[in-house]
This record gives structure tokens, sequence and C-alpha cells, in this order.
């Protein structure tokens, strides 16, 4: 309210004969109730670190050479930069990968990373990428101590390594709780950024379940990290650790404001299992999957995108002898529901091999339970060649999707491993623009199977012209679900 208005407003009060009273300006204007700040302050971390840091220990890693052959190979130099953060270092002792002379073995510096240790008799977490290769693992506590350690094991796909040390009465750190960070709570990290030991550095939770990882929903911060930093906790304020730093987003090599650490809940598990055998099990289905689009799940009758489509099931795989077919929405395992593709893959990897498992599918328009049985997660193998399509026979004019299709022979189909569907022989119009092209299989229109030419384009023709529709298209060995129009 401006100074004039207000005197203006006063007098007229008084001229009206009213009582000038609290109550008469109350009647006015009532308050916004207050409120406490949300935020107080910026925090002071020295007491935290002063708590923490001693357990935060540098990592060295060398690697036998033998004289002649110079530096460690470049190649495997710069896999260890490029995973903690991309760019160049500069070579032990100065030198930039020239001929040493004479004969013999010398150990060569590989990197330098963090790690953290864990529990008084010398249990040390750190990423894999930071040991990989390394002949010798040197780890330095903040006292100044030194200790060789052993690789228990180290796991690739989490990025997860286990060391241990010799020795006793270490001072070590409390692990917390990741599935409760939220996002905005302050955190640290600790490490040795371009070799400068017990860097402490600080930021906030900008995401949590961040997809970066093959099985991992990392946690994305802003908190400074830089080559060096790769294994170091990021810790909360009660001084816990709720992660490893494992990567950077850049687009420079540099840090760029963006960090991602591994959640340390996936961590522990990870870590048991390499205490216990020196390597990690995981269960496999025997499925290759894909997002489901929201043309898609409005196609199939799903109404919301949600569920991991079945692109590729792996003959005699899990999923082959408990029911699943291509063309299958997973929606959940064990009752936990697949929201997306990324989901799935980690329920799966997370139950225990051998175990019996209820998979939930969506598969022509009914919702369906499959029972399957978890075996051991291999590597994946080879997709199916494609078949190679006939030339078109003359005069075979497209049906409304811009399609020719042919029969496929009984051979055909199980070298494909398809119980049935058409092989695209030409591929124009709408059909074209979606991306179909000669050779792939349609095996399914919208929720109806296809299981010949004839029936085929039945379906086609009896399509609504204003409606999209799915169908499922598979290509060296993978299926999926592709959204055309029929022409206007």
């Amino acid at each position: 309210m401006s100074r004039p208005f207000a005197r203006l407003f006063l007098s007229a009060v008084l001229l009206s004969g009213l009582p000038f009273t609290a109550h008469a300006l109350e009647d006015a204007a009532q308050p916004v109730p207050a409120t406490p700040p949300l935020v107080t302050g910026l925090p002071d971390f020295s007491n935290l670190i002063d708590k923490v840091g001693p357990a935060v220990v540098n990592i060295r890693t060398t690697e036998r050479v033998t004289r002649g052959q110079g530096q460690p190979g470049e190649e495997e130099m710069q896999e260890f930069l490029r995973r903690f953060f991309g760019g160049q270092m500069p070579s032990p002792r100065g030198r930039r990968g020239g001929p040493a002379q004479g004969g013999g073995e010398e150990q060569v510096a590989r990197g330098v990373g963090s790690g953290f240790v864990i529990s008084q008799d010398g249990y040390v977490l750190t990423n894999a990428h930071v040991v990989e290769g390394a002949d010798e693992v040197t780890v330095t506590l903040t006292d100044r101590r030194e200790f060789k350690a052993k690789v228990l094991g180290a796991d690739r796909r989490s990025d997860v390594a286990l060391l241990k040390l010799d020795a006793k009465n270490l001072p070590y750190l409390r692990t917390g709780d990741s599935s409760k960070i939220r996002v905005g709570e302050w955190v640290v990290a600790i490490g040795s950024p371009f070799n400068l030991d017990n860097t402490v550095t600080a930021g906030i939770i900008s995401a949590k379940s961040r997809d970066t990882g093959e099985y991992l929903p990392l946690i994305q911060s802003d908190v400074a990290v830089n080559p060096g930093n790769s294994g170091g906790p990021l810790i909360n304020m009660r001084g816990e650790v709720i992660g490893i730093n494992s990567q950077i987003a850049t687009l420079s090599g540099a840090y760029n404001g963006i960090s991602f650490a591994v959640p340390i809940d996936e961590v522990i598990r990870v870590a048991d299992q390499l205490k216990a055998t020196g390597k990690v099990t995981r269960g496999r289905l025997g499925v290759q999957i894909g997002e489901v689009t929201k043309d898609v799940a409005e196609s199939l009758g799903l109404g919301k995108a949600r569920g991991a489509e079945v692109s590729m099931v792996e003959a005699g795989g899990p999923a082959e002898k408990g029911g699943i077919k291509v063309g299958d929405i997973i929606l959940q395992f064990n009752k936990q529901p697949i929201e997306t593709t990324r989901d799935l893959p980690r329920l799966v990897g997370a139950t225990k091999v051998g175990s019996r498992a209820t998979v939930t599918v969506w598969r022509r328009g009914a919702q369906l339970e499959v029972p399957v049985t978890i075996v051991e997660l291999q590597e994946e193998r080879s997709p199916t060649a494609r078949p190679t399509p006939k030339k078109p026979a003359p005069g075979a004019a497209p049906n409304a999707l811009g399609l020719v299709v042919t029969d496929i022979s009984a051979a055909q189909r199980g070298e494909l491993g398809v119980e049935g569907g058409v092989l695209v022989e030409n591929a124009e119009a709408a059909a074209a623009t979606a991306g179909i092209r000669p050779g792939d299989v349609i095996s399914q229109v919208g929720n109806t199977a296809v299981t010949a030419v004839a029936q085929f384009n039945g379906l086609i023709a009896k399509l609504d012209p204003k409606k999209p529709v799915a169908l499922l298209v598979r290509r060296e060995g993978v299926s999926q679900y592709v959204v055309i129009k029929p022409r206007q």
C-alpha cells in the first residue's frame, strides 16, 4: 500500500465516525499466516568431514610391462579414463609411451582412484574400473599408512569392486539406506581428484533412479567430481555412505555439473556376493525387451504406456519353457509392477537362480500369469539371421497399409522360430513411412495372430482408416510393435 493511499484510507475511517480499532483493519485485510522457513541456512560440513574423512582412501594401481614394449596399452589407459569421465592424463614419469630401454619387467602406474573402508578389519569398496587390469593395488590412508590390497572380486555390470587389506582397527564408514534419499538433500563427496588426496566437495541430490546403468538406477547429484574421485563415497549429512561416485555426464571430458553414484543398497548386495564367492550371480529370464509406447498401449487396449514388450525369446530359455511369447507385454514380475523396461532386468537380476517366479503378461487382449524358473545370466546370443524376401509377383497390389506379403514356408518358420506370420515382400506408403521393410515378418495385427496372407489382408481390409494399428514386426530375430495408419 502506498503512503498517499494509506493516509486517505485512515482519514476516511476517522471521518466516518467509526472507532479506529484493530478490528477495523482486520476487516479490511486478513494477514497471511506465518510459516516456518523451509531452508534455514547453508550447512557447515567441517564436523562431518572430521568424522568420516579418515575412512576414505587413495587407490593407486600398477601394471607389469616388459621393457622394450613401452607403456601399458594406450587402449587400456583410455578405457580407464573414459570410464571415469574421459580425458587424458600424463604418462608416468612424464613419458608419453615411448619404448623403454633394455629387457625384463617393470611396474608402471596405470591410474589413481578412491575408495572407502567399510569394516575395522580392512574391507574396502571402490569401482570395478579402478582396479580392472591392475597387477598391484596400493591403498593409502589419510595417516599415510600404505597397504597392498587383495582384489576379492569386481563386477563390471554394477561397477563395484571389493578389496581386502591386512589390517585391524581401521576407521570405517557406516552405510545408509539409498532407498530413502530425497532430491534436494545435501551430500558430500570425498576422494582423490587428480591425485589430490581427501578432497571434499559438496552439493545436493539432483535426481533419483537415473537410468544410465545397465542394471542400476543411479543417483544424480551436482557434487563436483573429477578423474580420481572414482570409487569414493557419496555421503549424507548423517555421515552415512549412500553411493559410490562412478560417472559424470560430459561433452568435454571435464566435470560439467552432473555426476552419478551407484546406490549403496545395490553396492552392498554386490559386495556380499563378492566376499562370499568372488563373483556376482544374477537371474536371467531369456527375453529381449523394448519400450511400450503410448500408441502401442492404446492399440493393444492397455490404456497407458507401461510394461516391457517382449521382442525376442531365447530358444530353450526359461521364458520359452514357461510359455512367454514374442509380442507379450510383461506387466508384473512376482507381483512387482513393470512401469518401464529398465524395471524388469533389475528385478530378474536380483532373483535367486533356480527359484520360481510369476510373470504377468498382456497377450492379445487378455492378462495371463506365466510361471518361470530363473536361470543364471549369461552372455547375449547373436540374433537370428534375417530371411531373404522373394521379388514381388508381377501385378501384386499393395493392401491398404502399402504392404505386399507372402506366406512363410514350414522350413522358414522353423529357421526363424515363429509359429506363423507373413513375410513382407514390398512396403510403400504408410507402411514404408512407419519403417517396415522387405524381409520383415509380421506375426500380429493388433491383438490378432497372423496365420496366412489371405487372413492378414482380410484383417487389414477391416481396419478403421481413421485409427492407428499396431503390427508385431520381426526383423533379424527381434520383434517390435510398429504403429501405422491406413491410407486415408
